[in-house]
């Protein structure tokens, strides 16, 4: 038995494969298939893409400025750093994981980028590998103290929570602030892709995702493997052009204030960022044995350790990609505020992460996620806030209705969960 026969055949729990059991001969059996999966309790992320619907047609109803494109650029910069965190908390939740650490562990990393910036004046891509190595650091430590110890991840997270606060106070001090002013990093979120380069981007990708799109269903069907309708793959490929084409289309546009005295275009650097990560932590999950091992030991860790396993350093694996995540997203954080201070990636900053790795549809108790549900998750979590202060809506207002959309969330994952069980899933 092979090793990727054998993580498939450890996982009892649909694990983001789902799509290659499916051969339907057209569109209409897709979408049967689709609904039957729905009614077996496979939600995915549409609740989280109806929810995000209905904010957005709410918000714009009640508010004109919603609509905007100078503010659809600010919602994508503010959804940066929270989308970043998600993905890496979806590593750790599809183990049945939690780190409460990741907040903080962001803001401890920011800090030493800054001071390697400001003390050694060191330029940009250094300052953030030492952020980043720090953050990994943090969550070899953590995966180690679970995985070999095997003190709950709860206990281990809220202890480093409680630590790595210290850091940025006794680095910086109570009260003291760092400036996060390097052209590059903070650029990230106050500059823009230059408007030609971002059509080009934009081609490329719908291109590429044709391309690969039409290569695998021809080689899947040439061999007579499962495989996908032609119609649901261009369908698949318009929908996507659609929605890159006409984001970058609206980014494009004009979007200042005062359009006769100052021209603002051009995608957010944040986006680009996010997108890049997106495609590259997709790719491991669905394309390499790691990704298959990790949906393993999150549908069943015993099992897939029988199958020859290595559950320990899949554990440890997951908690050093979040919390080396938690760092890139520490950066961002610190790109949009534009210093870093002891209070950085504390308050509602991880709340605000598993509530959008949650609500984009990944399990709380492990075996089912995807990177894409941080991003559709983070997107409705920024766009809460967002359109709630164009209400001028009571702070208090924005944690109400946030913690109801997560309540919410984690209410249809249980429902979904007990369904799959009755179902036998």
């Amino acid at each position: 038995m092979t090793d990727t026969q054998s993580a498939s055949a450890a996982s009892p729990a649909s694990s983001g494969f789902d799509n290659d059991n499916v051969q339907a001969a057209t569109i209409g059996d897709s979408a049967r298939e689709y609904v039957a999966r729905l009614r077996g309790g496979d939600m995915g992320s549409l609740p989280a893409i109806l929810g995000l619907v209905f904010l957005f047609i709410v918000f714009a109803s009640l508010n004109d400025k919603f609509l905007t494109t100078y503010n659809m650029a600010n919602l994508v910069v503010q959804a940066g750093s929270i989308c970043v965190m998600a993905m890496g908390i979806v590593f750790v939740l599809l183990l049945g994981e939690i780190d409460l650490s990741a907040g903080v562990a962001g803001g401890a990393s920011a800090t030493i980028t800054a001071l390697v910036l400001i003390d050694y004046d060191l330029n940009w891509a250094l300052a953030t590998l030492a952020g980043v190595a720090v953050g990994a650091l943090i969550g070899l430590v953590i995966g180690s103290l679970v995985s070999y110890l095997g003190i709950p991840s709860f206990v281990v997270t809220l202890a480093f929570f409680l630590a790595l606060q210290a850091v940025p106070l006794k680095l910086i001090g109570s009260g003291g602030s760092l400036r996060f002013n390097d052209p590059v990093l903070r650029g990230l979120s106050i500059k823009n892709v230059p408007v030609t380069a971002g059509w080009i981007a934009a081609i490329v990708i719908v291109a590429a995702f044709a391309a690969l799109s039409l290569w695998q269903y021809r080689s899947l069907s040439s061999k007579g493997l499962v495989h996908q309708p032609l119609g649901l793959v261009v369908l698949r490929i318009v929908v996507l052009g659609v929605i890159v084409l006409g984001l970058v289309a609206l980014l494009n546009a004009n979007r200042s204030p005062n359009p006769n005295f100052l021209e603002i275009r051009g995608v957010p650097w944040v986006l680009p960022v996010v997108i890049g990560l997106l495609l590259f932590w997709t790719f491991v999950l669905t394309k390499t044995r790691f990704g298959r091992h990790l949906y393993a030991v999150g549908g069943n860790a015993e099992a897939a350790r029988r199958a020859g396993i290595n559950v320990q350093r899949i554990r440890i694996a997951a908690f050093v990609i979040c919390s080396s995540m938690a760092a890139l997203s520490g950066l961002l954080l610190a790109s949009y505020v534009g210093k870093v201070s002891p209070g950085s990636g504390g308050g509602n900053v991880l709340l605000y992460a598993v509530g959008a790795a949650v609500i984009g549809g990944t399990s709380l108790f492990g075996g089912r996620g995807r990177a894409i549900d941080a991003v559709i998750g983070g997107a409705v979590i920024a766009t809460i806030p967002n359109g709630l202060g164009l209400l001028n809506q009571a702070s208090y207002i924005n944690f109400l209705v946030t913690g109801g959309v997560l309540l919410l969330a984690a209410s249809v994952d249980a429902i979904s969960r007990r369904r799959r069980s009755s179902a036998g899933v």
